[in-house]
């Protein structure tokens, strides 16, 4: 047995933790320092750990770990009367996050390698940049979200339903946009498997709200810990593997069933515990961990910067105008604005997937990881600007609260 991955664990957990507490010091989110963190301890830097072999393969299964109960979490931390009150603002955000980056990111490509947009296959390649910057992952908004005490509330509550929203969405692009070069795609067939993703999700609810007085009953708390996240992996898995719906939009659906049971908040305080010992800083360490900056020309380069400038605007440009629309405050929607902006590993997966369809070129895959990386880095920070009240303050006391009441459910 190869016990190298010991190893990775123990360097990220060193590194991820002392660039934490420095950036705690300069009033900085912590995922800040773990994301950097991953690109010096990587190949991009020191290249004291990468995702190679056995040991690399236990590496990024326990951040896929990590980012599933992240947003299981999420779903417990959610006000559902909230989410209701926002549903349609959450829609309108998602639409208009979509049409932006897709058209903006179609001609930031077709423009910069004067593609020939009336012929087919290169209108198809143009396109499906667009749809790379259309997807959305927001587990690092949520944990910044999180750290500031503002993952509650309208702006928080419309950007984690307006995710969900998202993630459906670009399935239905990403299809539509393949069923072009792949006829083997079967359009009507995608919309049927998201209508019965829906059904099953409501049947669920259903039956979990049927069995919530079992599980809090006597030791139903410890027992209802277990089943909580047995539960969360059985949705997510379902998701992706029978629906083609990511596996963190399941995840969060799990935490969403839950989230207004009696004891949603010992749940949450318990997959906390043990995601933020270990999954989740291998998760966000990984993001920096599979940086890789070598063989970039110079005009690829040009390219990276503005394909990053157009993911940022697009989302930003998008996501806040359609928050305006639904009467939020110029404030309220540069909030939801930047906390969309972070692709992530969603964005890697639609790029992996136009390499196999001959739509996205060897080379343009690079830029496409260093975009995921800088939306991703720079997301936090921008929030912590956006959400400074006039006293400077970045939102931290209303979370203070929070976690010493999770330190004594902890201890129970």
């Amino acid at each position: 047995m190869d016990y190298t991955f010991l190893l990775g664990i123990a360097l990220i957990f060193l590194a991820t933790k002392l660039l934490g507490i420095l950036c705690k010091k300069i009033h900085l989110p912590e995922v800040v320092g773990a994301l950097v963190a991953g690109i010096i301890i990587g190949p991009s830097l020191l290249g004291l750990v990468n995702f190679e072999g056995d040991s690399g393969i236990f590496l990024e299964y326990a951040a896929e770990v990590g980012v599933v109960l992240l947003m299981y979490g999420a779903g417990l931390e959610t006000d559902l009367t909230e989410m209701k009150k926002n549903a349609v603002a959450s829609f309108v955000v998602a639409v208009l996050g979509v049409i932006l980056p897709l058209g903006l990111g179609a001609g930031a490509y077709a423009l910069f390698f004067h593609e020939n947009i009336a012929d087919h296959h290169e209108l198809l390649k143009c396109l499906f940049v667009g749809v790379v910057l259309t997807a959305t992952s927001v587990s690092i908004t949520v944990q910044t979200l999180r750290e500031m005490g503002k993952l509650k509330g309208a702006v928080g509550t419309t950007i984690l339903g307006a995710a969900v929203i998202d993630d459906i969405l670009g399935i239905i692009v990403l299809t539509i946009v393949s069923s072009m070069t792949d006829p083997n795609v079967d359009i009507g067939g995608v919309f049927i498997k998201i209508g019965i993703y829906a059904v099953v999700l409501v049947v669920l609810f259903f039956v979990v709200k049927f069995s919530e007085p079992f599980l809090a009953t006597r030791d139903g708390k410890r027992r209802a810990s277990i089943f909580g996240m047995a539960f969360c992996f059985l949705l997510a898995f379902g998701s992706e593997e029978l629906f083609g719906i990511a596996d963190i939009t399941g995840a969060y659906f799990a935490g969403l069933m839950l989230c207004n049971s009696k004891i949603s908040h010992y749940l949450d305080v318990r997959v906390e515990t043990i995601n933020n010992h270990f999954f989740s800083l291998i998760f966000f360490a990984s993001i920096g961990i599979k940086a890789t900056f070598s063989g970039m020309g110079g005009s690829m380069w040009i390219f990276t910067i503005v394909l990053t400038l157009v993911a940022i605007i697009s989302k930003l440009g998008g996501c806040g105008l359609g928050s305006k629309l639904c009467k939020f405050s110029w404030k309220e929607s540069m909030q939801i604005g930047v906390g969309m902006i972070s692709r992530g590993e969603v964005a890697l997966i639609v790029a992996a997937k136009g390499q196999q369809v001959g739509l996205i070129a060897d080379d343009l895959f690079a830029p496409i990881v260093v975009m995921v990386i800088v939306t991703t880095v720079i997301t936090p920070l921008l929030l912590k600007i956006v959400f400074k009240d006039k006293k400077g303050a970045g939102g931290a006391d209303s979370g203070g609260e929070d976690n010493s009441s999770k330190e004594e459910v902890a201890a129970q």
